[in-house]
C-alpha cells in the first residue's frame, strides 16, 4: 500500500518530484500534448489538431490562454504534475513552452531528472529527450543548448548598445529619475562653473549619490583649433 504522507519536493522550476499517489499507470509511458496561445482572443485549434494527429487522446492535451512570459500557467502547472517517468510531453513548437530557449532548455534538463521526455511536433529542429540512445535525438538538445547561448549574448549585447547609445545622447535609462528637473539643470550649471560636488549638494539640496547617478556627463572639452580632440598619434603612423 503506498504511503500518502510522502513528501513532495519540486525542482529549480517548480516541477513537482511526486509519489505515484492514486497514480496507478504502471505500464508503458504516455503521450501527454500541451499547448498555448498567448491571449484568449487566439485560437488552439490549430495546435490541438496537431496533437490529435499525432496520437495524444484529448483528455490528454492540457490548454494555457496566457503568456509565455508569466510562470502563473495552470494548464502546463498540470501536465508537469501529472507526468510520470516514462511519459512524453508533447508539444507543436517549442515556444509554446517558455519564453526563451533557455527556458526550454532547462525545463528540458528538469523533465529529464524525472524520466520524463520532451518532443516537438513542426520545428525545424526536432527534438525528441525521449530517446537518450538516439545520437541525432541528443545533437538537437545540443544545437538547442548553442541558440540558447547565442541568444543570452545577442540579447546582452542588444542592451548595452542601447544604454551606450541612449548615453551619448544623454538621455538616461532605467528607473525613473525622482529628482526635480530643474534641480539638476541648476547643478549641472553650477558643476561646469566650478563647484565641487559638497557645495552643489549644500545649495541644491540633491544627495549626493543622486549628483553621480543623474547628472549628464561632461561634454569633451575642445583643445585643438578644429574642435576635435587630439588624435592618437601612434595609430596615425
Amino acid at each position: 500500500m503506498l504511503s500518502r504522507g510522502r513528501p513532495r519536493g519540486h525542482s529549480r522550476n517548480g516541477i513537482p518530484h511526486r509519489a505515484y499517489g492514486r497514480d496507478f499507470r504502471y505500464g508503458r509511458g504516455v503521450d501527454l500534448g500541451y499547448a498555448r496561445v498567448s491571449t484568449g482572443k487566439q485560437d488552439l485549434e490549430r495546435q490541438v489538431h496537431a496533437l490529435t494527429e499525432a496520437g495524444i487522446a484529448e483528455n490528454r492535451i492540457y490548454l494555457d490562454k496566457r503568456s509565455g512570459a508569466t510562470t502563473d500557467r495552470p494548464g502546463l502547472r498540470a501536465v508537469l504534475h501529472y507526468a510520470r517517468e516514462g511519459d512524453v510531453i508533447v508539444v507543436h513548437t517549442l515556444d509554446r513552452l517558455g519564453r526563451t530557449v533557455r527556458d526550454t532548455l532547462n525545463l528540458i534538463h528538469d523533465l529529464s531528472e524525472r524520466g520524463v521526455g520532451l518532443r516537438n511536433l513542426a520545428d525545424p529542429i526536432r527534438v525528441d529527450s525521449s530517446r537518450p540512445e538516439d545520437p541525432m535525438a541528443q545533437l538537437a538538445v545540443v544545437m538547442l543548448a548553442l541558440f540558447a547561448q547565442m541568444e543570452r549574448t545577442y540579447t546582452i549585447e542588444r542592451a548595452a548598445h542601447a544604454r551606450s547609445v541612449a548615453t551619448a545622447k544623454g538621455r538616461r535609462i532605467g528607473r525613473p529619475v525622482l529628482v526635480d528637473a530643474s534641480k539638476l539643470e541648476w547643478a549641472a550649471h553650477l558643476r561646469d562653473g566650478g563647484s565641487t560636488i559638497a557645495e552643489i549638494v549644500e545649495k541644491t539640496g540633491i544627495a549626493r549619490s543622486s549628483l553621480y547617478r543623474h547628472l549628464p556627463p561632461r561634454g569633451v572639452e575642445a583643445v585643438t583649433v578644429g574642435g576635435e580632440p587630439p588624435s592618437d598619434r601612434d595609430a596615425e603612423q
